[in-house]
């Protein structure tokens, strides 16, 4: 082999894919309550294109209120845990998330609740 100067060409073609997470619903509306009283929902957690296992920490909002209190009404529970799982087949396993809503006070909030992996994503 190292007699022979042959030159040999090799091409690789690949696709790249980031890892992502969608979600079931795409967005959330809680239905209004009276205070102290909780609502809650639940969402599928869709991960895809993740290879190796992560796990889902989730930013919750903190809202000031009218006179300048804050507090934070809302929160999550993973039942099944936070660890985005790689299957046999290689698909991730979807995670259900369960959202609620909590407040002494009258408010209301339209914004974000961030849901991030291990590489902040």
């Amino acid at each position: 082999l190292n007699d022979n100067p042959s030159h040999y060409k090799i091409t690789l073609s690949g696709t790249v894919k980031s890892p992502k997470i969608n979600f079931d619903p795409p967005f959330l509306m809680l239905m209004p309550v009276p205070l102290n009283v909780k609502t809650e929902t639940a969402i599928n957690i869709i991960p895809q294109h993740y290879l190796r296992q992560s796990q889902i920490q989730v930013e919750l909002p903190e809202l000031e209120l009218e006179d300048g209190d804050r507090i934070y009404p809302f929160s999550v529970q993973f039942r099944e845990g936070q660890d985005i799982v790689l299957l046999s087949d290689g698909t991730n396993k979807e995670l259900i998330c369960h959202i609620s809503f909590r407040s002494s006070r009258p408010v209301s909030f339209l914004g974000n609740i961030f849901f991030v992996d291990e590489e902040e994503n």
